[in-house]
C-alpha cells in the first residue's frame, strides 16, 4: 500500500486551492527576471510563504536541469529537534497539484552509508520542503517521472551534505536544492547588511564564520558551497531581497536570496555568457559621460557580486588608456563602468577621450580573481614558482607595489626580465629583495574585441 505524506502548509504558507496556486506560480512565471541561458544541478532557494519568496525559489527551481529525475531537497527541521538528519517513509508527497514521488531506493542508501534516520514525525508540521514542491510540480511539467528525496537536516556537520552532494552528482538525473532562508527579524538596514555578507561568504566561498544566524539552512548552504569549493566551481546570484519587498514593513524583514551553481569559475561564466554585453557596456558608458548623461545599466545579478577589473582602451593598435582594480572592493559591475570611465577621461599618462574617437576605440577587459599570496624564501624560489602566460604578479615591500597583469608576458616574456621591470614599475631597483618583499600572483579572463 501506497503510504501518502498530506499537505501540512497549504492555505498557510500557500493557496490550497489548485487553480489559485497554479495561477499563482504561473505568475511568478510571466513576472521572472532571471535571464541566465545556463543550466544548472544545485540551486539555494527560500522557503517562506509564496507570496513572500515565491518569485526567488521559482527562480531558482526554474534554472534547474530539465533532464533532472531525482531532486535532493536538503531543509533545515524548524519543528521537531534531532542530531543528523532525517529522512521519511512516505512513498508519495501530495499537494494541491497531486504527488509527487519518493525515491526510496535512495533513501535506503542515506540510510545505510550516511546515517539517515527515518523520522516522518520531523515531517509531519514541517515547511521547508513542502513549500518547493508545487513549484517542483509546475517547472517539471512530467512531474510523474521526478522523484525527491527530502532531507531535514539536524544539528550536524556540513561535511557530510558535501559527501551526499559528491556521491550523486556524478549521475546526471540527480538535482539538489538548499532550502533556506536568509537573516531573521532584523530592520531592513541591518538585515541588508547582514545579507549582503552571507552573499559575500557563498559567492567567493569563503564561509569562514559563517553561522545558523546569518542562514536558517547554513548547513546545508555550507554543505553545497564546500562541494564548490572541492570541485572549482563557483556559486551564481540569481536574487536577493527581503519581506519588506512585499509587506512593506521595514521593522521586521526576513532575507531572502537565490543562487545556482556552476560548474567553472565566475569569471569564467561571465566571459562565456556577457562578453559582448561588457563591451558595449564600456562603449556606452563612455559615451553618456561624454554627453553629460547619467548612465545606469540594466544588468544580470552576477554583477552585484563583488568584482575586480581592468578596462584597456585602444586606438587603431595603440594604447589609449587603462585604469582598474586589484582587490573587489565593490560590485562588478560598479568597477566596470568606473574603471571604463578612468580609463576614457583619467589616465594621467593621455588626454581625455573625444566624441570624435569613440567610434574608433577598442575595449578590453580583464577580470580578475582574488590575488593569493606567495610563500617563498628568496627570489630564485619566487621566480621557480611564477607561471608565464598566466599568472598576473603583484609585489610589494613597505610603501612600494606594482602590478602586472598576465597580458604584459606577450612583452616580456622572461621570469627574470618580467620580476625585474614589475619592480622598476614599483620605483624599486631592479635587484631589490628583502626579507620583506611580498608577491601575489592572480589569473584573468580576457574579454576583447
Amino acid at each position: 500500500m501506497i503510504k501518502i505524506k498530506e499537505p501540512a502548509v497549504a492555505n498557510l504558507f500557500y493557496s490550497g486551492n489548485a487553480s489559485e496556486l497554479k495561477k499563482q506560480i504561473d505568475g511568478f512565471a510571466k513576472n521572472s527576471c532571471n535571464s541566465y541561458e545556463y543550466k544548472s544541478r544545485a540551486v539555494i532557494v527560500p522557503h517562506a510563504g509564496l507570496v513572500y519568496s515565491g518569485q526567488l525559489a521559482y527562480d531558482g527551481i526554474s534554472q534547474l536541469d530539465k533532464n533532472i529525475k531525482n531532486i535532493f531537497i536538503f531543509a533545515p527541521a524548524h519543528r521537531v529537534p534531532f542530531g543528523g538528519i532525517a529522512l521519511t517513509t512516505f512513498d508519495e508527497w501530495k499537494t494541491p497539484l497531486g504527488t509527487i514521488g519518493i525515491n526510496q531506493v535512495i533513501n535506503g542508501e542515506l540510510e545505510a552509508e550516511f546515517g539517515g534516520k527515518f523520522l516522518d514525525e520531523a515531517y509531519l508540521k514541517e515547511h521547508s520542503v513542502e513549500i518547493e514542491l508545487p513549484i517542483i510540480q509546475t517547472v517539471f511539467k512530467d512531474a510523474d517521472t521526478i522523484n525527491i528525496i527530502p532531507v531535514l537536516v539536524g544539528h550536524e556537520n556540513p561535511k557530510i551534505i558535501t559527501k551526499i552532494i559528491s556521491k550523486y552528482y556524478p549521475n546526471k538525473e540527480c538535482g539538489f536544492v538548499i532550502s533556506s532562508d536568509l537573516s531573521h527579524f532584523h530592520n531592513d538596514n541591518k538585515a541588508r547588511k547582514i545579507d549582503s555578507e552571507t552573499a559575500r561568504m557563498i559567492e567567493t566561498g569563503d564561509l569562514t564564520n559563517f553561522s545558523h544566524e546569518q542562514a536558517c539552512g547554513a548547513t546545508g548552504i555550507a554543505g553545497l558551497v564546500d562541494f564548490a569549493n572541492q570541485n572549482n566551481y563557483s556559486m551564481i546570484r540569481i536574487n536577493m531581497l527581503n519581506s519588506s519587498a512585499v509587506s512593506g514593513d521595514k521593522s521586521r524583514v526576513v532575507g531572502y536570496g537565490t543562487w545556482f551553481l556552476y560548474e567553472g569559475k565566475k569569471n569564467g561564466f561571465i566571459k562565456k555568457y556577457y562578453s559582448e554585453y561588457l563591451l558595449n557596456l564600456c562603449r556606452n558608458v563612455i559615451r553618456a559621460k561624454l554627453g553629460g548623461k547619467s548612465f545606469f545599466p540594466t544588468h544580470a545579478q552576477v554583477f552585484d557580486e563583488l568584482g575586480a577589473c581592468f578596462v584597456t582602451l585602444k586606438k587603431l593598435g595603440n594604447l589609449r588608456g587603462c585604469i582598474g582594480s586589484i582587490i573587489a572592493h565593490q560590485s562588478l559591475i560598479n568597477d566596470i563602468v568606473q574603471n571604463a570611465q578612468n580609463a576614457a577621461f583619467k589616465d594621467p599618462r593621455f588626454n581625455p577621450v573625444t566624441s570624435d574617437e569613440v567610434d574608433f576605440l577598442n575595449f578590453d577587459i580583464s577580470l580578475l580573481s582574488e590575488p593569493k599570496q606567495m610563500s617563498f624564501t628568496d627570489e630564485a624560489d619566487l621566480l621557480r614558482q611564477i607561471v608565464p602566460f598566466k599568472d598576473g604578479i603583484i609585489i610589494k615591500d613597505g610603501w612600494q607595489q606594482a602590478v602586472y597583469l598576465p597580458s604584459v608576458w606577450e612583452d616580456l616574456p622572461d621570469k627574470e626580465l618580467f620580476l625585474k621591470s614589475l619592480k622598476m614599475k614599483a620605483g624599486m631597483s631592479p635587484d631589490h629583495f628583502s626579507k620583506h618583499f611580498e608577491a601575489y600572483r592572480f589569473g584573468t579572463e580576457y574579454i576583447e574585441e
